[in-house]
């Protein structure tokens, strides 16, 4: 398969963000992991700091670089010459969601989705969750890569 955008906040990026990017990467020629910069929204981590994170995650897969996009997905699919969109699913509300989504992007431009099920060791991790169990001071160390603790410990 030829090129695939795997879009997403990473709010911060998880191990199952790199789960998906681990099986994208094998299963395409390329792959773009590409953060919205998005300024409007408020976000704990700003976009230098998301694409640092997304740079230090996606290091060992050659075939993988970090892009942004502030605006339509499917631009930014169509300027990159994407003819697919990677999303992972953690459950069903995901599932409902996201095949709405793929329907309509695929209706606008032609572009196509494919869901990872995510693995189940992964399922429960977001990183909305990761962020409030961090500023209550729990350990999250085990949802996220060690530099991404890092830069989470520095935050709270």
């Amino acid at each position: 398969m030829a090129k695939a955008v795997f879009p997403g906040t990473f709010d911060p990026p998880t191990v199952g963000h790199l789960d998906i990017v681990t099986r994208a990467a094998a299963a395409f020629d390329e792959l773009i992991v590409a953060t919205g910069v998005n300024q409007s929204k408020n976000r704990l981590f700003e976009p230098q700091e998301r694409i640092e994170m997304l740079t230090e995650l996606i290091a060992p897969f050659p075939n993988v670089r970090v892009g942004t996009f502030d605006g339509l997905l499917v631009d930014y699919c169509r300027a990159e010459g994407a003819g697919v969109i990677v999303k992972g699913l953690r459950s069903a509300a995901d599932y409902d969601y996201e095949l709405q989504m793929a329907q309509l992007n695929r209706r606008m431009t032609g572009v196509d989705t494919l869901f990872f099920p995510t693995a189940p060791e992964n399922a429960f991790i977001s990183s909305s969750w990761v962020k409030e169990i961090a500023r209550l001071g729990g350990d999250v160390s085990t949802f996220v890569t060690p530099a991404v603790h890092s830069r989470l410990l520095d935050k709270f």
